[in-house]
């Protein structure tokens, strides 16, 4: 265990950073499920709401480091592409 005062406080903050990035990491693996069931049912309307709020989940979390921005660039990549074929495989 930490024995100075600073390595302490470094642990004390490293916790409450752990719980507020696990909270994030799970609104973010919410998000991409919601969008994925929408496209696996193949509700267009629900899968591009879903998206959208996806999109922004990702946005959040990289913008706290909590994941890399390519990281969200690709996950939101491949979740635009599979609305997007969803929504042509519609119209088809």
């Amino acid at each position: 265990m930490a024995v100075h005062k600073d390595a302490q406080k470094r642990n004390r903050q490293a916790e409450i950073t752990r719980v507020r990035n696990r909270s994030v990491r799970t609104q973010v693996r919410n998000a991409l499920k919601s969008v994925r069931d929408a496209v696996a049912a193949g509700d267009v309307p629900a899968a591009q709401g879903a998206f959208q709020s996806a999109m922004s989940t990702l946005h959040r979390a990289a913008g706290k480091g909590v994941i890399h921005r390519n990281n969200a660039a690709r996950r939101i990549s491949r979740l635009n592409s599979a609305v997007k074929k969803l929504v042509l495989a519609k119209k088809a």
